[in-house]
């Protein structure tokens, strides 16, 4: 099992600093590369820069909270709610595949 964790590409969880403003404000927000690509990807996917969508995000959550205790753990989240959905929406094909067993069997 530690296999498929201990493997992964140093580059992934080596962290990074980014300087941005949110909404006038300058702020820099520390997250693993992994974090960042998969932003990254979401703003894409939303047609924003990646500031633009932070700050959307941050709008969001003042709207909805009245506050932003800890934004780099809620973009963590984020990120993890976002692949996990997105693994969910692609099933797995592979032909090596081991059988989904029914309960009965």
């Amino acid at each position: 099992m530690c296999h498929l964790f201990a493997h992964q590409p140093e580059r992934d969880y080596e962290s990074q600093t980014r300087s941005l403003r949110i909404d006038g404000q300058g702020t820099s927000i520390r997250l693993e590369m992994a974090f960042w690509d998969t932003l990254e990807e979401i703003a894409a996917k939303e047609e924003m820069s990646l500031a633009k969508f932070l700050t959307t995000l941050h709008r969001e959550v003042l709207d909805h909270h009245g506050e932003v205790n800890n934004f780099a753990s809620l973009l963590r989240c984020s990120c993890l709610i976002y692949r996990s959905r997105s693994i969910a929406a692609v099933p797995n094909f592979r032909s090596d595949a081991a059988p989904i067993l029914d309960a009965a069997e």
